[in-house]
């Protein structure tokens, strides 16, 4: 997955192409959007709020066009410093893409978090597009006044509606279609093949902070992060070894569990979807360490990858 640009073709004549920022509020559906654009897997996703902590780029090639999605944080309001990095990295992306696509939940109506959202997108200078997410949860007794919440401000500033599921994929073909007319002519930005430039490591390791959202839920919030210490390739199998940083002593044994028990859940779902990342077998060996109040330092957000972004 790594950038090979002496790969890319010419695009062919009226080719569009660009970069798609996506902003939202936390758990609107971010990260299962790009993966359903791009076609696989690229970004962790959980029905816990602020899963995503870096911006990720996912990319979509198609005949007429190619859009680089750029999945960000959920705009809300910090309560660490890692809070406040996130949030300034979403900010950041806003002003350095060409479309913004404001992703809102549809099984509920607009809220003080999509205005406060919606007022910063109105002092950026690209398009917006305004997307409708979880078409298919909607209640149909209160679908229309929810749409109607959207579309009165969308109204107010100019910006076209497009409603979907990231998930059933339904009206994702007119998103596409409303996203590409936005876009100015360009260049192939990655080769077609290409979905990501995120390299395997880092995916590998969201591949682990996954498991540890989905199996620890509420027990283990948000006090984990995961380095990727080490990738052996040889013929027959890859082999990792990873560190879960928590940050307390009650953290790292809810996370190991009786006798190792919640760290093989972990280890064994990590293990599977880094399988099919790769295409072939992988050992996967990971250790729990404590670093006290890491999301508190900035030292120690640097030290394991969360920086603000140019």
């Amino acid at each position: 997955m790594t950038i090979d640009l002496g790969g890319t073709p010419s695009p062919p004549p009226g080719f569009r192409s660009g970069f798609v920022g996506i902003v939202g509020r936390p758990n609107v559906g971010k990260s299962t959007l790009m993966n359903s654009m791009v076609g696989q897997k690229i970004a962790i996703t959980s029905p816990i709020a602020q899963t995503t902590r870096n911006r990720l780029r996912g990319v979509m090639t198609l005949p007429e066009a190619q859009i680089i999605f750029v999945d960000t944080p959920g705009i809300h309001k910090p309560h660490h410093e890692l809070g406040k990095v996130l949030v300034k990295n979403a900010r950041i992306a806003i002003n350095s893409v060409d479309v913004t696509l404001f992703v809102v939940d549809g099984t509920t109506g607009l809220g003080k978090g999509d205005l406060f959202i919606a007022d910063i997108l109105k002092r950026s200078e690209v398009p917006i597009v305004l997307g409708i997410n979880k078409a298919d949860l909607q209640s149909e007794s209160k679908a229309q006044m929810i749409d109607i919440s959207y579309q009165g401000l969308a109204d107010e500033n100019g910006w076209p509606v497009c409603k979907f599921s990231s998930v059933t994929e339904t009206g994702l073909d007119a998103l596409k279609a409303t996203l590409i007319e936005r876009l100015e002519l360009g260049p192939y930005y990655y080769p077609p093949d290409l979905v990501t430039d995120q390299p395997e490591r880092f995916i590998m390791g969201e591949l682990i902070r996954e498991q540890v959202l989905l199996q620890t839920r509420e027990e283990v919030p948000h006090s984990v992060a995961v380095v990727i210490e080490a990738v052996e390739e040889t013929p027959k199998i890859t082999n990792v070894l990873a560190t879960v940083y928590v940050e307390r002593n009650s953290q790292k044994g809810i996370l190991i569990g009786k006798q190792g028990s919640m760290m093989k859940i972990i280890n064994t779902a990590a293990r599977e979807q880094m399988q099919k990342l790769i295409a072939g077998k992988v050992y996967l060996e990971v250790f729990v360490k404590v670093q006290e109040r890491w999301r508190q330092s900035r030292v120690h957000l640097a030290e394991l990858g969360y920086r603000i972004e140019d």
